[in-house]
Order: C-alpha cells, then structure tokens, then sequence
C-alpha cells in the first residue's frame, strides 16, 4: 500500500473518539491495543499514560515528528474547508461545528506529538502497514483500525481489505473497523467478502451499532473475534 508522503493526511482522533467509534470500555483493553493505521492520533499516548498497553502502526511513523506536524499544518486548512462547503455531509454531536473539529484535531495531533519521541524509543509507534505488520501472533488483546479499510474501498481493492482483515485477525484476538461507509457515504462493497473469509477461518463477525456519527451514517462497526469471544 505504497503511498508518498505528500498524500498523507495527518488527521488523529483522541481517546474519547476511539471509546465511542469501537464502544470499549476498560476489559476491552485489558489484554493489551494495537492501532492500526492510527497516524497522529493521541490514542496510544493517552492509554499509556493510563497505564494501558498500546502501540500504533502506521509507515507515517518513518518520518519524524516536525515533518508530522508540518505536513498537519500543509492540510489542515484545505481539510476544514471541504467539511465547511458539505455541512449536510456531517452529524455535528461530538465536534460541535467545523471550528470544534479543528481545534479536536490540532488537540489531538499535539497531545500525539507530545509522546512521539519517546514512544518511538520505548516501541509503541512502529513502522508499518497492512497487509504484513511486524508483529507476532496473538500479540494483542484487540487491534482497531479506523478510517482507513472500507472508508478507502474504491483505492483499496477486495483482496487487500480480505488480506489485512485476516492480518489484523493473526496478531490480535479481536478486530474492531470503523466506519464501514466509503468516502462517497456508501456502505463498503467490501463488507460482505471480509465477513466471509473470516468466516471461513473460524472466526465470527458481527455489525455493531456505535454511540458516534461525524461522517452522516457512519454510525456502525465490525467486530471480528473467535467462537466464544462474545
């Protein structure tokens, strides 16, 4: 999934978002987080400061962090004013209105950089990328991975979201996705297919409906565990 810098947007969420998009609660990470695709979120640093296990992979992770921040900086304002021209487009609960959204972001990429260097050190941010992570089997309690599979369905073929489901699925013991819209606010032509081949695997697959709506309805997850994880 080669993508150049330059087409990164750098664009985190906080703990909060990440409570409400994947309904967790405090057994839910327990057994140790991994984000997936979680780029400048401030996630990982909030749950460490917690004392939860947590690491974030993303290949946004091989630059440092004045190139995170700056390339933040490069897209922010374009990011606010396509959201600000397609009000309708958006369920204004949790960010109160386009100046709350900038201002959860800017909070979230700072709260992120504020952990980088030493999270880079001490091994919570890593660097890659589905549909092969670094990691050995089983190594999480849940992976999350939000915005990114089924939100990118039509640059993300079939196979790849098959392929680094069933990825997510080795390296931890639960997969949450949010949301299951593309882009376009269409439900995933993907869905069905990853509910298949995970089936096929032994796993089991449910739709969720979650306590968070930005993106006008993208109010569901997939949950992905073994028989007997409900």
């Amino acid at each position: 999934m080669a993508v150049s810098f330059d087409q990164i947007v750098p664009w985190g969420r906080s703990r909060q978002e990440y409570e409400l998009m994947f309904s967790l609660d405090a057994e839910d990470l327990s057994g140790g987080v991994l984000d997936c695709g979680g780029g400048p979120a401030s996630f990982t640093a909030e749950l460490t400061a917690s004392g939860v296990r947590a690491v974030s992979v993303d290949p946004i992770y091989a630059f440092s962090g004045s190139e995170i921040h700056a390339r933040f900086e490069a897209v922010v304002e374009s990011m606010i004013s396509q959201v600000r021209a397609t009000p309708g487009d958006w369920v204004w609960s949790y960010h109160r209105d386009p100046d709350d959204l900038y201002a959860n972001r800017r909070a979230a990429i700072e709260g992120f950089l504020a952990d980088y260097e030493n999270g880079l050190r001490e091994h919570r941010y890593i660097v890659g990328e589905l549909p092969s992570l670094p990691f050995k089997s089983d190594s999480f309690g849940l992976a999350v991975c939000s915005h990114l599979l089924f939100l990118y369905s039509d640059l993300l073929s079939e196979d790849f979201h098959v392929r680094s489901i069933l990825e997510l699925c080795r390296v931890a013991r639960e997969v949450r996705l949010f949301p299951l819209l593309t882009l376009a606010r269409e439900p995933s032509p993907h869905l069905a297919a990853v509910q298949s081949a995970v089936r096929l695997r032994g796993w089991s697959s449910e739709v969720v409906p979650v306590n968070f709506e930005f993106q006008r309805g993208g109010n569901k997850m997939l949950r992905v565990f073994r028989p007997g994880g409900v």
